[in-house]
Parts: C-alpha cells; structure tokens; sequence
C-alpha cells in the first residue's frame, strides 16, 4: 500500500442484472447468492437501487427485496442505494423501512435520491411529486420525522416506524444532491460510476456547506462514499474481456435500447457503431478493471485522490458466477476479514 492510499470500507451496489436467458426469477436468485457472498467475505454494506421498467435491472421493489436479503444474510448492512423518493410519499418510505428495522433491528441505511430511476413514459408513471431541491428537502426532512422519536399529539404517524431512527443517507450524481446533504447534515453518496463529471465538485460543495448544527444532521462531519466500476479476474486480458458485457449495457442504457446483459465479446467495434463507443467510456470512467492488485491500487489512489470514508463497487457480468468470483478476489486483496459462520 502507498503512503497516500487508504483502505477505507467496500460496499456493494446491486441492481439485480438479469443476463440475455435469464429470467427474473433467476435474477433475483442470483442476487441472494451474490449477497450471502459478499456477507461471507466481509463487506460492509449492501444496498440495492430502485429502477423501474428496465429488461436490464429486477430491482424495482427495493424494500422488498432487501427484506428478502435481510432473511437470507446475517450479519451484513442492508440499504437502498437508492429510493427514489419522487416516486413515494416519505410517509410509505417509513413504514417500509420502518417495519424491516423493526422485524430485523439495525442492519438497514435508507439513501435518498430524487432522480425518477427510469425513462420519462415510466417516470410519469410512478411520479408523485416533482423532486425540485426546496421540495425534495422537505420531503427528506418530514421522512427523518417520522423515523425519530415519538412527537405528543402528531395526528401522523409511521406506525412501525417511528422511533427506528433508520440513517438516512443521501445520494446525487450532481452538486443539487450535494447541496441538500449539507444542508440536512447527511451522510452523502455520488453516484460516480455512471456520472463522474460533477464528482470533485459535489463533493467541494457538500463539504464547504456541511451543517454539523442541522435538526436533520446524522453525522457530526462530512461523510462521504463514491461508486465505482470494478470487475476483478485472474488476468488482465480476462477482465478486459469480461468487462465488454458492462460496456455494452452502458451503451446499450445511453442509446435508449435497453436489454438483458450481453455476452462478452472479443471486440467491442465488431458489434458497436463507432459513434456509440465514447458513451462506454464517459459513463463508465471512474473503473477499475483488471487483476487483483491492479484493482486495488486503482481503488486505494481514488479514495485518496478524493478523500472519501468508503467506496461502494459495483460488478456486470454475463455470467453470474464471475461476478460473485469478482467480488471473491477484491475482497481477498482488499484484506478484508471473512465473517464467521
């Protein structure tokens, strides 16, 4: 390990992939595998992210699913990474949240974001309200409300909810997330693996304007994580190659042809028109692809490079089992401490 790189938490982003063949059911399947995984290896947190109307992503229902998680792990963090909360009234989102606390204690963080998760026709769909910051603030606030202590005489009330105290987290790919994490005190998480342009100014603007003195504040300081693209393999050809399924959904997404993962190919300008192939690289620039060392030199230096307290990893792959090999490999090199059965 350098002298500048830290080895801060891992954490897991999931969106349940679902591979050309797969059916959602064995989607879902595989993202309990992948879980009980990475509560084997040691990582910190697992959070899925809502998304919606997408043949790509099964992660629709998040609090569903992270209950499903919760009965088939033990003793790994669950969260939303995130609930787009447009999509919901912030008196649902406790008591959804709210009641998993309830039936399986402190293992649950609740993040927040205010982007829709889908495509317009689908946003318009779920929408509920318009997820402008000044709204989207106050919405986040009464949700802290109804997740804290009791209030005498409230007429509403998150009922199992409140008193849970869930932490909030909150996510943004842009300075408004940032802005609005400060301003409530939250911890905060960029979405830096699918939108990396903004990511060193949200996080100058979150930790210039953090309110340690806010009613909502959670944390006593800017807390901060990113995303990254990882996939780990044995060679670095290997990872190179398994790595083309990811571009190809990445280009797939930016194109608006959406569809179940791809398998890797030998080369991605025998089956991309060359104008599309820049869309991989912006979307997927914060990466790191290769051997194990490499991966983890690579992480260490951007969670230096940006001072952050964590990194959560996210890993596409054709074949399921490579990605839960992926996540095996990082974690052996990372150093982390397997939990005990």
């Amino acid at each position: 390990m350098s002298p500048t790189s830290r080895r801060v938490p891992l954490s897991v982003l999931d969106l349940a992939p679902r591979s050309q063949g797969m059916t959602p059911r064995e989607a879902l399947e595989e993202t309990t595998r992948l879980a009980q995984e990475a509560d084997r290896l040691g990582y910190h947190r697992y959070w899925m992210a809502e998304h919606h109307g997408s043949e790509t992503f099964m992660s629709s229902a998040t609090a569903l699913l992270l209950g499903h998680l919760a009965q088939h792990t033990r003793d790994i963090r669950l969260g939303s990474g995130g609930v787009m909360l447009p999509n919901h009234s912030p008196l649902m989102v406790a008591e959804y949240y709210g009641t998993l606390a309830t039936l399986y204690g402190d293992r649950f963080d609740l993040g927040l974001g205010r982007a829709p998760g889908t495509d317009p026709m689908t946003a318009a769909a779920l929408a509920r309200s318009s997820g402008h910051l000044p709204d989207f603030a106050s919405e986040v606030g009464q949700l802290r409300a109804y997740l804290g202590d009791p209030q005498p005489g409230a007429r509403v009330r998150a009922i199992p909810g409140e008193g849970t105290h869930v932490p909030l987290w909150m996510l943004g790919s842009s300075t408004g997330g940032a802005q609005v994490a400060a301003a409530l005190g939250l911890p905060f998480s960029f979405a830096s693996h699918f939108a990396p342009d903004q990511l060193r100014e949200a996080l100058l603007v979150y930790r210039d304007r953090f309110r340690a003195d806010a009613e909502t504040a959670q944390v006593a300081r800017p807390t901060t994580m990113a995303g990254v693209n990882v996939l780990v393999a044995p060679t670095q050809e290997e990872a190179d190659h398994l790595f083309t399924s990811a571009q190809l959904m990445a280009i797939r997404i930016r194109s608006g042809q959406p569809a179940p993962l791809d398998p890797p190919v030998e080369d991605l300008a025998d089956v991309v028109p060359t104008q599309l192939l820049p869309l991989a690289q912006a979307h997927q620039a914060v990466r790191a692809v290769g051997t194990p060392d490499l991966v983890v030199e690579r992480l260490e230096e951007f969670a230096a490079q940006h001072e952050l307290d964590e990194l959560i990893v996210t890993t596409y792959t054709y074949d399921p089992q490579l990605r839960r090999r992926s996540f095996r490999l990082l974690a052996e090199a990372w150093g982390m401490q397997p939990r005990a059965d």
